[in-house]
Formats: structure tokens, sequence, C-alpha cells
């Protein structure tokens, strides 16, 4: 017995180490390393923190580009999907209120124009970006709030939005929170 005890109270022991000690001062370390120094990249406007840049947040009045839907409630502490499938009646009905209300804050969009995002939440609920289309169907809604040239939402969308990374991975996107700290700042 003595034989294998030994061993495995060192082992423990070691991956005790290596585990609550070692991992967390590598990862922490690396964190620091990177944007934010791993406390999240803030957004300010006026001097103040307005949000994160990489957590989504909600914006449904008129004068604003709206965010993803989320199916957490925008809450950080709970990132989650709604987990129920395309065919679940639940679910359809949700995506129909959401493409329903969209259709009536944006009364010249059709219904098939609606990009998916707009209706639908992400897979962690938390989506902070939208896709440039997105954020572009809602130009007319938001220039008729705010008695704004569409051109001039349109060039600030255009220049909100982040190509792909590398100019060659994933889709271009636009942060809807900093694109509405921007659309705040126009005159």
């Amino acid at each position: 017995m003595k034989t294998n005890l030994i061993p495995a109270i060192r082992l423990t022991v070691v991956m005790l180490i290596l585990t609550s000690v070692i991992y967390p001062l590598v990862v922490a370390g690396i964190a620091k390393l990177a944007p934010g120094g791993g406390k999240g990249v803030t957004v300010e406007a006026k001097g103040r923190v307005v949000g994160y840049a990489l957590i989504g947040q909600k914006f449904t009045d008129d004068r604003y580009f709206n965010s993803r839907p989320s199916a957490v409630e925008y809450n950080a502490a709970g990132s989650a999907g709604s987990n129920k499938g395309p065919s679940n009646p639940d679910y359809l009905k949700t995506v129909q209120a959401r493409i329903d209300t969209f259709l009536v804050h944006n009364p010249t969009v059709k219904k098939a124009d609606i990009p998916a995002e707009l209706v639908t939440a992400s897979g962690s609920g938390l989506d902070p970006d939208l896709s440039p289309a997105a954020a572009k169907i809602q130009i007319a809604r938001i220039a008729k709030v705010r008695s704004l040239p569409a051109e001039r939402l349109t060039q600030l969308v255009d220049a909100n939005t982040n190509g792909p990374l590398l100019g060659l991975f994933g889709p271009s996107t636009v942060n809807v929170l900093k694109l509405n700290v921007a659309l705040d700042q126009l005159r």
C-alpha cells in the first residue's frame, strides 16, 4: 500500500500546485497583455465609462441603433443562449414578436429584408456587434427621429465598421455601443 499511497500523495500535491497556483498566475499574466489589461475594454463618452465594448447592451429607443436581442436580458453574469430550436413554437412566437416590433418602429422596411441578427439572440446572449447591413437598415428610422440626413448616418456606420480579422477571417461588424456613442456626438 505504501508503494501506491506515497506517489499518489506526491502527484496530488504537484497537481494542486500546478492547477491552483501556477496555471491561474499564467492566465492572469497573459490577461494583463490583452486589451484592457484583463479588466475589459471600456467605452467612454464625455469622460465617463458608458459600457464595455465586448458585452452587448440593450438599445431599443428609436433615437439609437438597436442592438441584437439577448436571451439573458444582457446580464453578463449569466451568458447563455435560449437553447430553443428553430422549430420550437415558443421560440417562433418570440422571433415573430421581435419581427412585428421591428416593423412597427421601421415601417419602411419589408419583413424579408430584416437581417436575422436583429430578431434572433446570439449563442452567448451578449453579442455587442451587428453586421453593417443590420445597422444600415435602421438608418431611415434614426434619420427621421433625429432629423439627420441618411447619407451622414451611412457615413457614420461605414466609419464604425470593422473589417474581417487580417482582412480574411470573419465578417465585417459594427459595435452597437461605439456606434451609438458616435451618433450622440453628431451635431
